[in-house]
């Protein structure tokens, strides 16, 4: 081993937003004094502004890779994770190793039942963080470490149409429509008038070749979730997102053969070990690994997993500086199976600020960074905003 893990950093990055995510509160979702606000459409908070963790490693010859997971809600609490318990059993390691010190962090709390929430994410950070050291010691991409790099773009959905009215959703559409892309995702709990109403506007304005998705957001028991797909389905459903509670695999599988609709899950998932019985139940026909929650060693396990199924991949992407969707791009260019891949214009375009590299999104394509690991770092102006733990 020439170059260990000598130091492991955490920090926040806070940006403000003009809007909240999915656009501005609904009448009784007043964001209270820490910025957060609760959406009644799913009872899930949010955010006025855009937050995440982001770890940086240091190896003993100077090295830095970075790594970044959630960090809207409760951020400390992922940060402690880290610097209190996961840092110091990192220090020392071969980032080469990372897979098998990802393992050796995930069994310290097995026992203790922590296989997933804030003590994933925290695992993630880290993850991301020194497969990017071991690409930029290798002077590689991530991608040509994790198999072979099979593409250099990768087809984007526009996700999340925060405007006020179904008529302004729908003119926001075709803007981006006209930017070239072709793939397109609403939300359900800000479809004030209905999922059916949503895509049928939708359709009307973007045409018959669009492809059209909606994210249900884990609102609805397996009966009230067919009934709203099959209304949906007549104007030509894409895929249909979270339609049930994430606990509840048996009516996931029963929405699955009650509808013609793919159902696509698996954002909230951490680690491979959430998708074996989903699947052994027919429940998946899209897995959708969110590369925040999960970092790149399960992010690959998910693909392998999902391309052994016959599933396919469409990665999840939300919230964050940019650190992780570059991950999820490295480990997309990897998998044979990713049909396509989220693209979150409302926080991807103000954000290219915060990144030195050329990772792009424009005429309906992400274009892979180029350069040794994730092919991204915090720019400048990124670094002066962080706020250590």
């Amino acid at each position: 081993m020439s170059d260990p893990v000598r130091k492991i950093e955490t920090f926040t990055l806070t940006l403000p937003r003009d809007r909240p995510y999915l656009g501005k509160p609904r009448p009784g979702e007043d964001p209270n004094q820490r910025g957060y606000l609760v959406r009644k459409g799913n009872r899930t908070v949010y955010t006025t502004f855009d937050r995440s963790v982001l770890v940086r490693i240091e190896t003993a010859n100077g090295a830095v890779g970075w790594g970044e997971t959630y960090g809207l809600a409760a951020p400390g609490a992922t940060m402690e994770i880290i610097d209190d318990l996961l840092a110091d059993f990192t220090i020392g390691r071969d980032p080469f190793d990372a897979s098998a010190i990802h393992d050796d962090l995930y069994d310290l709390m097995r026992v203790r039942g922590y296989t997933g929430g804030f003590y994933l994410d925290a695992l993630a950070a880290i993850d991301i963080a020194l497969w990017d050291l071991a690409g930029k010691l290798a002077g590689l991409p991530i991608c040509k470490l994790l198999g072979g790099q099979r593409r250099d773009r990768i087809a984007a959905y526009v996700s999340g149409l925060p405007e006020d009215t179904r008529a302004k959703r729908a003119e926001l559409a075709a803007h981006w429509q006209a930017k070239g892309f072709s793939s397109f995702k609403f939300a359900s709990p800000v479809a004030d008038d209905g999922v059916a109403k949503e895509i049928e506007t939708l359709r009307e304005r973007l045409g018959p070749q669009a492809r059209i998705a909606c994210d249900m957001h884990w609102t609805q028991t397996a009966s009230e979730a067919i009934a709203l797909v099959k209304t949906m389905e007549p104007h030509g459903l894409w895929f249909a997102e979270a339609p049930v509670r994430t606990e509840d695999l048996d009516g996931l599988a029963r929405v699955a053969a009650g509808v013609s609709t793919a159902i696509a899950v698996g954002e909230e998932w951490r680690t491979v070990y959430d998708m074996v019985p989903r699947v052994a139940r027919g429940a998946v026909a899209i897995v959708q690994p969110e590369m925040g929650h999960k970092g790149i060693t399960q992010f690959m396990r998910i693909g392998e997993y999902a391309q052994a199924h016959h599933i396919k991949i469409i990665p999840h992407a939300t919230i964050g500086s940019g650190i992780f969707l570059a991950a999820s791009l490295q480990a997309s260019a990897a998998l044979a199976n990713v049909d396509c891949h989220e693209f979150q214009h409302s926080i991807f375009e103000p954000n290219r600020r915060l990144l030195d590299g050329d990772m792009d999104c424009a005429a309906g394509e992400y274009v892979l960074p180029t350069g040794p690991g994730l092919g991204v770092e915090p720019s400048r102006e990124a670094r002066e905003l962080l706020k250590k733990h």
